[in-house]
C-alpha cells in the first residue's frame, strides 16, 4: 500500500445538493422510517405474506406463470445484463479509472488484505455453496448443457465448467458493480449509502424524490425476496439433514417450517446484540467451520486429484465461458432457464445486500485493486470448494460406484440431500453431517441478520445506525416470507419469486453501471493519486 501524502483539498469532486441523510424520515416512538420507502416496502411485504398464506395455490400459480413468461420472453435480458457487468468491471479495472481510490487520494484501507479477502468471500457465498456444492456438478455430469453425451471425461469437464460459470466471474461482477458504485458515491461524493445515490450524476436532486423512492423500493423488495430464497433453501437442507442424520424429525415442511421459526428467533438475538457482538462473531465462526468441513473432505477424499482438478477446471471454464454466456440460438433452454437465468436473477436480487456490505469494508482501495480482488479472490476459493465437494462426488462415483449422491441427484432428485449423501460415505459421517447442518444454520442466521441490516439501511434513508427494533421487524418478515413461499410451492416458489424480482432490478443495475462509468470517467482526468 502506498503512503498517502496528497492533500485532501486537492481532491474535490463537487456535489451540489442540500440533502441530508434522514431528512425525509419520520420518527414515531424514536424510530427512523424513511417516508415513503419504509411504508411502501413494509406494507407490500405484509400484504404479500398475507395473500400467499391465505391463497397459496393462487399465489404459486401467479409466481410460476410470471417466471415462465419472463424466462421465455426476457432470458436475453438476464443473460445480456450479466455479460455487460463483466465488461464494465474489466473497463473500470484496466482503464484510467483504475487509479481512483475509494474515499479519495488520502484514504487508507481500514482492513488488512487477509481480513478484507475473508469478508469478501463470506459476503457473497454461504448457504448457496452448501446447497449446490455437491448437487450442481453431479447433476450436470448426467445432464450436461449443449446436448452433450452424459457421463465420461467430456461431461465431467463440462460439469465443472458450467458450475464455475454460475459461481465465477459473472455473479461477482454483479456484486462488484453494485459495491463499487455504492462505495464510490458514498466515500468520494459524500452521498448516503443507499442505491438511489448511484443515480445522482444523471438525476441530480431529483434522486431524492419519487425517482429515488422507486429505486430504493425495488432494492428492498429484490433484497427481501432474494434473501428469502437463500433462507428457504438453507432451511430445507438443514431439515433434510436432521431427518437423515438423527431420524427423529418428520420429513418435509413439518420440520422445515418450525426450523425457520426457531432459526429466525436466533437471528433476532443476533440482531439485538448488534453488528460487532452478533454478526461479526457469527461470520468468523462461519469461516472457521466452513474451512474445517472443506479441509476434512479434501484430505478424506482424493486429495491430489482434487487439487489438480481445481487447476484444470479453470481452463475448462475459460474455454466454455463464451458459449455458456450466449443467450442466442440455444437449444438447451432447459439448462439455460433452469440454471443460468435463475442464478443470474438470484445474484441480482442479492446484489444490494452483498454490494452494500462489500462497499462498507472497501474504503481506501483503488478501483483497480477493488475490481481485481472482488472478481478473482472469491472465485478462486469457490473453484476449490466446488472441486472438493462436487468434483470429488463425481470422481467417487466413477471410481467406486458409490451410490449415495447418485441416489439423491439422479434417481430421486432430492436437492436437499446430495451433501449428506457424500458425507455418509466418508469417515466420521455423523460428525461431518452434524457439522454441515450446524454450518447451514449459522449461515442462515448471519444472512438473515446482515440482510435485515441492509434492508433497514435502505428503508431508513441511508442511516446506518437506525434503531434495533426496525431490524427486528425486517428479520422477522424474512422468516415469514420464507415460510409462506415454501408452503405455497416449495423450491419452485423460491426460484419463481427470485426470477420475478430479479428482472426489474436488473434494469436498475444496468443503469447504475452506466452512472458509475459516466462519473468515474468524468473524474479520472482530474484525479491526482497520492505520491509514494
Amino acid at each position: 500500500m502506498t503512503d498517502q501524502n496528497q492533500n485532501p483539498d486537492d481532491y474535490n469532486p463537487v456535489v451540489e445538493t442540500d440533502y441530508e441523510v434522514g431528512q425525509d424520515n419520520v420518527r414515531p416512538l424514536g424510530l427512523e422510517l424513511h417516508n415513503p420507502v419504509f411504508f411502501i416496502t413494509a406494507l407490500g411485504t405484509v400484504l404479500a405474506v398475507l395473500f400467499t398464506a391465505i391463497f397459496p395455490d393462487a399465489a404459486f400459480s401467479v409466481m410460476d406463470s410470471t417466471r415462465k413468461w419472463l424466462e421465455s420472453t426476457f432470458d436475453w435480458v438476464y443473460m445480456g445484463a450479466a455479460n455487460i457487468f463483466v465488461i464494465v468491471c474489466l473497463i473500470l479495472m484496466l482503464g484510467p479509472t483504475g487509479r481512483i481510490r475509494l474515499g479519495g487520494p488520502s484514504a487508507r484501507p481500514e482492513f488488512s488484505y487477509a481480513s478484507w479477502f475473508g469478508m469478501l468471500f463470506a459476503a457473497g457465498m454461504g448457504i448457496g455453496l452448501m446447497f449446490f456444492g455437491v448437487l450442481e456438478p453431479f447433476y450436470h455430469y448426467f445432464n450436461p448443457p449443449f446436448g452433450m453425451e452424459a457421463e465420461g471425461e467430456a461431461a465431467r469437464n463440462m460439469a465443472m465448467a458450467a458450475t464455475i460459470f454460475h459461481w465465477g466471474l459473472h455473479p461477482w461482477a454483479i456484486y462488484a458493480v453494485v459495491a463499487g458504485c455504492l462505495a464510490f458515491f458514498s466515500f468520494n461524493y459524500g452521498l448516503p449509502l443507499t442505491v438511489r445515490s448511484a443515480f445522482f450524476p444523471i438525476l441530480g436532486d431529483r434522486v431524492w424524490g419519487w425517482f429515488g423512492h422507486i429505486i430504493d423500493v425495488l432494492a428492498v423488495f429484490a433484497t427481501m425476496f432474494g434473501l428469502t430464497t437463500s433462507l428457504g433453501l438453507g432451511a430445507q437442507q438443514a431439515a433434510a439433514g436432521l431427518n437423515h442424520v438423527f431420524g427423529v424429525f418428520p420429513e418435509g415442511l413439518w420440520t422445515t417450517v418450525p426450523l425457520i421459526a426457531v432459526i429466525t428467533c436466533i437471528a433476532l438475538g443476533s440482531v439485538v446484540l448488534g453488528v460487532q457482538a452478533g454478526v461479526r462473531r457469527l461470520s468468523n465462526l462461519n469461516m472457521v467451520l466452513f474451512a474445517i468441513l472443506g479441509v476434512f473432505v479434501l484430505f478424506a477424499g482424493y486429495t491430489v486429484d482434487i487439487l489438480i482438478n481445481s487447476v484444470t477446471s479453470i481452463g475448462h471454464y475459460l474455454a466454455n465461458v463464451v458459449p455458456l454466456s450466449n443467450p442466442v440460438g440455444r437449444e438447451d433452454t432447459g439448462f439455460m432457464h433452469g440454471w443460468t437465468v435463475f442464478y443470474w436473477a438470484w445474484w441480482i436480487s442479492w446484489a444490494p445486500f452483498v454490494g452494500m456490505f462489500i462497499a462498507r469494508v472497501s474504503y481506501g482501495r483503488t478501483v483497480r485493486e477493488f475490481m481485481i480482488s472482488v472478481l478473482i479472490v472469491p472465485v478462486l476459493a469457490t473453484v476449490v470448494w466446488m472441486n472438493i465437494m462436487g468434483g470429488f462426488a463425481i470422481d467417487q462415483y466413477v471410481s467406486t460406484g458409490a451410490t449415495g449422491v447418485y441416489q439423491h441427484v439422479v434417481e430421486s432428485y432430492d436437492s436437499t440431500m446430495p451433501l449428506f449423501g457424500l458425507l455418509e460415505s466418508m469417515p466420521l459421517p455423523l460428525v461431518a453431517s452434524t457439522l454441515a447442518i450446524f454450518l447451514v444454520i449459522v449461515f442462515f442466521v448471519t444472512s438473515s441478520d446482515s440482510g435485515s441490516l441492509v434492508i433497514d439501511t435502505i428503508s431508513a434513508g441511508g442511516k446506518t445506525d437506525a434503531p434495533v427494533a426496525q431490524r427486528v421487524f425486517w428479520a422477522t418478515f424474512e422468516g415469514l416470507v420464507a415460510i409462506v413461499l415454501l408452503l405455497s410451492g416449495g423450491t419452485a416458489a423460491l426460484q419463481a419469486v427470485a426470477i420475478t424480482l430479479g428482472f426489474p432490478f436488473a434494469l436498475v443495475l444496468l443503469s447504475m453501471a452506466a452512472c458509475m462509468i459516466y462519473a468515474m470517467f468524468k473524474e479520472a482526468p482530474n484525479y491526482k493519486p497520492a505520491t509514494a
